[in-house]
């Protein structure tokens, strides 16, 4: 039967019932609402199969009941119905399909049931409180802060104090030339900080950058896989020493002789939080191992951090570098610190300097570690509802004596279309 829709179809001696009209290949009668046919592939009793008898007159969708009962024509056509049936049961035809008795399933092809989608602005700000003595205060109620959205009060709708929410963690490392000489300190302290941060709930990826942006390890809450991807990192200068590379595109020093080609620090952070962690939700971060030095990034410093607030991503700065190394290489010695400052600043984290101390980075590991257990996470609706892609201005106080917040300095107001 072509057409033909199904409803809670069942058999019905040699015929077949159905409590809806249908449409039939063979010959189809309506009675009183119900529907009389012949299965597909028996002898039609007619000339022309899609022609149908009405036996009622339909009124509004539903077929009634005839007051004119044609009882001698309707017991002739029920008998050659039943003739058929039989005669087509022992002669069956050799293309006939098998028959099955099995109920009929619901129609899968309707369509399918809308679903409510629906646009709620909700601000989340993940923040830390220390006090006058550097140290983390972890007891603030929603009534010991307030945020002002470009200067405007807004009402906080949810505060808690959050220490085991899912993380999703990036770790960048710099492997370019620069790094040679501690490349194996950052693999021995960022394998413990990986075993002793990331959880079943949490997920984390590596990339290293240098002459180009490379994806070492993907999202995983595999600490042993993530350990093996940093380990097996390794310093890539591309046209190896003695090359000049591609000038300071990103506002880093231009390459000069004897120095390495390139480091794209600003070209991974851009690509990294618009393709790994755009899409994710809740607590997200970034952990940066470089001596701050960009060198051949297309990407400026203010198009990183940008592209860092619109994934809502915290940057930490692990800033390890080994200073001999611009005396010796470079005309125009370290500077990697300053723009660092304003990258990490801007995104609600922080720069910790280590030198090529071994001690120092297993203690800034230490201290990101305690900072993302210990956050705060405040949201509200703004009050400027427009989803215009501008971006808003936020600041976060709290009552207590020298206290200082650790949070980002704002975000882009972006809709689902942008």
């Amino acid at each position: 039967m072509s057409n033909l829709v199904r409803r809670a179809t069942r058999p019905l001696g040699n015929l077949q019932f159905q409590g809806q009209e249908s449409v039939c290949s063979d010959y189809q009668i309506h009675l009183w609402g119900l529907a009389f046919y012949a299965p597909r592939n028996r002898i039609p009793l007619c000339s022309n199969p899609a022609k149908t008898f009405p036996l009622g007159t339909p009124s509004n969708g539903v077929f009634m009941r005839s007051s004119r009962r044609p009882t001698a024509f309707l017991a002739l056509l029920l008998a050659a119905c039943s003739i058929s049936a039989m005669q087509a049961q022992s002669a069956p035809s050799p293309d006939a399909p098998p028959v099955s008795n099995v109920p009929d399933t619901p129609d899968e092809t309707a369509a399918p049931a809308t679903t409510l989608r629906v646009n709620v602005n909700l601000v989340s700000l993940f923040f830390t409180v220390r006090d006058k003595h550097n140290g983390l205060i972890p007891t603030l109620a929603k009534s010991d802060c307030s945020i002002l959205e470009d200067k405007h009060p807004e009402t906080i709708k949810n505060f808690s104090a959050e220490s085991d929410l899912p993380l999703t963690l990036g770790i960048l490392v710099d492997t370019s030339g620069s790094q040679q000489n501690v490349l194996p300190l950052e693999q021995q302290a960022g394998g413990e900080f990986l075993r002793d941060v990331v959880r079943a709930k949490d997920q984390a990826f590596l990339v290293s950058f240098d002459v180009g942006v490379n994806l070492e390890q993907d999202f995983t809450n595999n600490v042993s896989a993530l350990t093996r991807a940093l380990d097996k990192t390794e310093i890539n200068t591309g046209a190896g020493s003695g090359q000049v590379g591609v000038p300071g595109i990103g506002q880093g020093p231009v390459p000069t002789q004897g120095a390495p080609k390139g480091t794209l620090l600003y070209d991974a952070v851009a690509q990294v939080s618009s393709q790994k962690l755009g899409t994710e939700t809740g607590r997200k971060a970034l952990i940066l191992l470089t001596d701050g030095e960009d060198m051949g990034s297309e990407t400026k410093p203010a198009q990183a951090i940008e592209a860092a607030q619109k994934a809502n991503a915290i940057i930490y700065v692990i800033l390890i570098a080994d200073r001999p190394f611009y005396g010796m290489h470079t005309t125009f010695g370290y500077s990697g610190d300053a723009q660092m400052q304003k990258l990490s600043s801007e995104t609600g984290g922080r720069v910790i300097n280590v030198g090529n101390n071994g001690k120092k980075l297993e203690d800034a590991f230490a201290q990101i570690e305690e900072e993302l257990r210990t956050q705060y996470l405040a949201t509200y609706t703004p009050t400027n509802t427009k989803l215009d892609g501008s971006f808003r201005k936020v600041d976060i106080s709290c009552k207590g004596d020298g206290l200082k917040i650790q949070a980002r300095k704002g975000y882009y107001a972006i809709g689902e279309a942008q």
